[in-house]
């Protein structure tokens, strides 16, 4: 699930001293913004200190999470923090983590099925051909109330001349045989949402 760099291993951020982070990827400075964008795009990489080259991969997606919850987008409830406070040092300390992660896992997994159960039922319903269907009609209602519409426009634009009579009488038929054919379709639908409601 997670993109790591080109070769497979995980994009190397250091951090240094003076708590700037250096993507080695992109030979370039990084804020915990771009960190947080990597890990929304599922970019795997990891923070080592600059001089000891320890792990702190954890310390900084910590950090992470304390500047948006301060930021007003709270995620975490404060029941949820007082309860986690409260393992550390229980007995059960070790266990939590891996269920926290399965539980992480499970909701994600839950969060695809529902958003593709909401796209098929929408997908191949009535309502999404109703809705094909009206936005066809809008299309057509729409060009055929343009000025110069069709091929009005086109011979007229063309020649640089203005449409004879003629020419208006032959379009006139066209334009109320299309107009009809809106009307009936129209009704047809509202029949069929009528049946459905």
């Amino acid at each position: 699930m997670k993109k790591a760099a080109a070769d497979g291993s995980p994009v190397i951020i250091k951090k240094y001293a003076n708590r700037r982070l250096y993507n080695t990827e992109t030979s370039s400075y990084i804020t915990l913004e771009h960190l947080a964008a990597m890990t929304r795009e599922h970019r795997d990489f990891k923070v080592v200190d600059a001089k000891t080259d320890d792990d702190i991969t954890h310390n900084v997606l910590t950090q992470i999470i304390m500047e948006e919850e301060s930021r007003g987008q709270t995620l975490l409830p404060v029941s949820f923090l007082r309860q986690l406070i409260t393992l550390y040092g229980d007995s059960m300390q070790a266990m939590v983590p891996g269920y926290l992660e399965a539980s992480m896992d499970s909701f994600r997994r839950n969060q695809e099925q529902f958003k593709t159960a909401v796209e098929g039922a929408f997908a191949h319903s009535p309502f999404a051909e109703i809705a094909k269907r009206n936005l066809a009609m809008f299309e057509a209602a729409a060009h055929a109330f343009q000025p110069g519409a069709a091929g009005a426009a086109g011979a007229a634009g063309a020649a640089g001349a203005v449409p004879t009579p003629a020419a208006a009488t032959t379009e006139a038929p066209a334009k109320t045989d299309e107009m009809a054919a809106l009307r009936a379709e129209l009704a047809r639908l509202q029949d069929k949402v009528d049946k459905l409601g």
